[in-house]
């Protein structure tokens, strides 16, 4: 089940849900949008390998924009620092989003039980398009779990992206082959 916009909110008074800065304006009927932050990065290699650290290269979108090429990943991240504790979030892109060809996540849509951190996006685009910081990117739906969680997100010393940062996190894969 979906939580709707009365038991988020009942989430967060109850501490279950974090999301900082909290804008009432941004909850919808069942989901809490979130925005773009101003910081981009894009790998430094052309040729990534999955079983060695890919490293990126940050930078922060301008007052102007920034106009995102098609056939090129962006990782971007939110401006929303979030935390949950007794549902499973997803990230889904905003249809208004969509409908300018921009994708923010290629497989990374759903966020653990626990996961306490800004969200990374993965971002591609159809055809050329300049975004803004701050722009609303995506919602966060939040999913009633059943059952008691045993090891919640940030509590697992295997969890790779546990670090708090508004800066975009490139992928840690590698860390799986050590």
């Amino acid at each position: 089940m979906i939580l709707t916009d009365a038991q988020i909110l009942s989430e967060i008074k109850k501490g279950n849900i974090k999301i900082e800065p909290f804008d009432l304006d941004c909850l919808g009927t069942n989901s809490y949008d979130v925005h773009l932050s101003k910081y981009l990065a894009v790998y430094k290699d052309e040729i990534l390998d999955v079983k060695k650290h890919n490293p990126v290269i940050h930078f922060e979108i301008p007052d102007e924009g920034y106009i995102l090429l098609p056939n090129r990943l962006y990782l971007g991240s939110t401006v929303e620092y979030t935390e949950t504790f007794n549902a499973v979030p997803f990230l889904e892109g905003k249809s208004s989003v969509g409908r300018l060809g921009i994708d923010i996540h290629a497989t990374a849509g759903k966020g653990d039980i626990g996961f306490c951190n800004h969200w990374t996006l993965e971002i591609s685009v159809s055809q050329p398009v300049r975004v803004y910081a701050g722009m609303p990117i995506g919602q966060l739906i939040y999913f009633q779990v059943v059952g008691e969680v045993i090891h919640h997100y940030h509590e697992k010393p295997s969890a790779k992206y546990n670090e708090r940062s508004p800066l975009p996190k490139e992928s840690m894969m590698w860390k799986n082959f050590l």
